[in-house]
């Protein structure tokens, strides 16, 4: 169990590793989260195109 809590104190620099873990992690997910919008919107985009260029042929 000693060895457990030595690892998780870092050598003191604990603070700052784990710290700078949960950033990562919230930034990564950020950039997740961003790309799924984007990509959602840019279909809703092109298949709103997709159905102008349609209605256009047809007439």
């Amino acid at each position: 169990m000693d060895s457990v809590a030595v690892f998780f104190h870092m050598g003191g620099y604990a603070f700052f590793v784990w710290t700078s873990y949960a950033l990562t992690a919230v930034l990564l997910m950020g950039i997740v989260l961003w790309s799924s919008f984007q990509f959602r919107k840019s279909q809703q985009q092109s298949f709103k195109r997709a159905l102008q260029h349609q209605a256009r042929r047809q007439k």
